[in-house]
C-alpha cells in the first residue's frame, strides 16, 4: 500500500459573523494533568463518500462551533497555560492510495497504518486531519488531536460535528465550552478526599522504564459475545462472596486482560502490578454535572492493584521504548459515540486506533462495528511476551478467531 500526500493546508472557522481572536480559555485541573501529546485514530468508509471539497468546506464549519481546535497552546502572564483562540487553524490533508481497501484488509495495527494518519510531529496545530481515497473509492479518515484540549468524548462529538456540517444537519450535542464554570477551587478550599495518588499526582509521575534493544509489537484481539459470555460466567463462578450485581463486559475483558500480559509478561509472583483505566467522569459527576456536550477534559482514573500471584477477577516522548510493566493503561471506547460519524454516505465499517510503536502496555477496548456485541482489544507488548499472550488469552475460551 503506497499512500501519496496530494494537498496539506491550515483550514480555519467558516464564520458566519467572527467573533474576536485572541481571548485565551485556560486549562482546567482535568485537562492539565492529561497527555501533553496527540492522540490519533482511523476510520474506515465504504464507497461513495464525499468529495474532498466538501469535506473541507464541513471541518471549517464545525470549527466555528468548536474554535478550540483551530487555536494554539499558550501561557498567560499568570503563568497559565491556556488554550489562545486565534483561529490559526486546523490541518487537513487529502492523500490517495494505489491499492483498493479490501486488498489490504483486515487492517492490522502495524506500522502501515501511519501513513493514514497525520504526523502531528513538532507543529503548533492541535487538530490534523487526513482523508485517504483508495482506487474503489473507499475513504479513509485518520486524524491526530491533542489530549490537554479534549478527551475521547468530546473529541467524538467533535468528529460528529464535521459529519453533521458536511450533512448541512444542526450540530447535535451542542458544545458546551464554558470551562470556567467546571471544577473551580471551592472557596474556602475544603478537601473530602485524597486525590494525591490517584488521579493527579500518580498520573503525572507515573514511572516509565525504557527497555533499549527491544521490540514493541501491537495486535487486536477479538471477542466475541459467546466468549464475554464465558468470561462473566467464569467470573460469576469464582466470585469469593456474593455480588448485588453482576460483572459487566469492561470488567470481565480488561481483567482476562490483565491476567494474560502479567502471565505473558513472566513476572515474578509478589510483584504489584497496578490497572490505570481511564474513566469517562460525566455520567459519574454530580456537583456540577458536566453535560454530554462539554468540550474539554473530564478523564477520572481508576488504579486497583494486586500482587502477580493473585488470578482472581478484580472488578474494574522520546525516541525510546516507554514501557510500563509491571503495570498496565486501559483506554476504552465503550459507551463513547465513536461510531457515529457520518458524512452523508453511511457510517464507518471500522474504527482503530492508531498504531503505537513506543508504548509498552497500553491497551484499547473498542466495540466492535458489527453490532453483535462482539469487541476488540489493541494490545501493545514486546514482541517475545505477544505469542504467549494470544496463546493465554484464548486458551481458557476454548479458541478463538484474534483478527476481524
Amino acid at each position: 500500500m503506497k499512500i501519496t500526500l496530494v494537498s496539506s493546508k491550515a483550514i480555519k472557522p467558516a464564520y458566519g459573523v467572527a467573533p474576536s481572536t485572541g481571548e485565551a480559555v485556560p486549562l482546567t485541573v482535568l485537562d492539565k494533568v492529561n497527555f501533553d501529546m496527540h492522540f490519533s485514530g482511523i476510520y474506515l468508509f465504504r464507497p461513495q463518500g464525499p468529495c474532498s471539497a466538501d469535506l473541507e468546506a464541513g471541518f471549517a464549519k464545525a470549527l466555528a462551533e468548536y474554535r478550540e481546535w483551530a487555536g494554539r497552546l499558550a501561557v498567560d502572564t499568570q503563568g497559565r497555560r491556556t488554550i489562545l483562540l486565534n483561529d490559526a487553524g486546523a490541518r487537513f490533508a487529502a492523500a490517495v492510495a494505489d491499492v483498493a481497501l479490501d486488498n489490504v484488509m483486515p487492517l492490522e495495527p502495524t506500522p502501515e497504518v501511519l501513513s493514514l494518519t497525520p504526523s502531528a510531529g513538532d507543529g503548533e496545530e492541535l487538530m490534523l486531519v487526513q482523508v485517504t481515497r483508495f482506487t474503489c473509492g473507499s475513504l479513509v479518515v485518520g486524524f491526530a488531536a491533542h489530549h490537554l484540549v479534549a478527551d475521547g468524548r468530546a473529541l467524538f462529538n467533535f468528529l460528529m460535528a464535521w459529519g453533521q456540517a458536511t450533512r448541512g444537519v444542526a450540530i447535535d450535542p451542542v458544545p458546551v465550552h464554558d470551562r470556567a464554570s467546571f471544577f473551580k477551587p471551592r472557596q474556602p478550599p475544603k478537601v473530602e478526599f485524597e486525590h494525591r495518588g490517584a488521579e493527579f499526582e500518580a498520573l503525572r509521575r507515573r514511572e516509565i522504564n525504557t527497555v533499549p534493544g527491544k521490540r514493541i509489537t501491537v495486535a487486536r484481539v477479538h471477542f466475541s459475545r459467546e466468549m464475554i459470555s464465558m468470561l462473566k460466567s467464569q467470573a460469576s463462578a469464582t466470585a469469593s462472596a456474593p455480588r448485588r450485581r453482576p460483572h459487566n463486559t469492561l470488567q470481565c475483558v480488561v481483567a482476562h486482560l490483565w491476567r494474560c500480559i502479567t502471565r505473558a509478561r513472566g513476572l515474578n509472583g509478589d510483584t504489584t502490578s497496578r490497572l490505570h483505566i481511564a474513566v469517562d467522569g460525566r455520567s459519574r459527576l454530580r456537583r456540577p454535572q458536566v453535560p454530554s456536550g462539554y468540550t474539554g477534559n473530564v478523564v477520572l482514573w481508576a488504579r486497583p492493584a494486586t500482587t502477580v500471584q493473585e488470578e482472581g477477577l478484580v472488578p474494574a516522548a522520546n525516541a525510546t521504548k516507554r514501557v510500563r510493566s509491571p503495570d498496565m493503561e486501559v483506554f476504552s471506547l465503550m459507551g463513547l459515540p465513536s461510531r457515529d460519524l457520518d458524512f452523508g454516505a453511511g457510517r464507518p465499517f471500522l474504527y482503530m486506533p492508531s498504531y503505537l510503536p513506543e508504548e509498552e502496555g497500553v491497551v484499547f477496548i473498542v466495540p466492535s462495528f458489527s453490532g453483535d456485541g462482539s469487541i476488540n482489544a489493541q494490545v501493545s507488548l514486546f514482541s517475545e511476551a505477544m505469542e504467549i499472550f494470544k496463546g493465554c488469552c484464548y486458551s481458557a475460551l476454548e479458541g478463538g478467531d484474534a483478527r476481524l
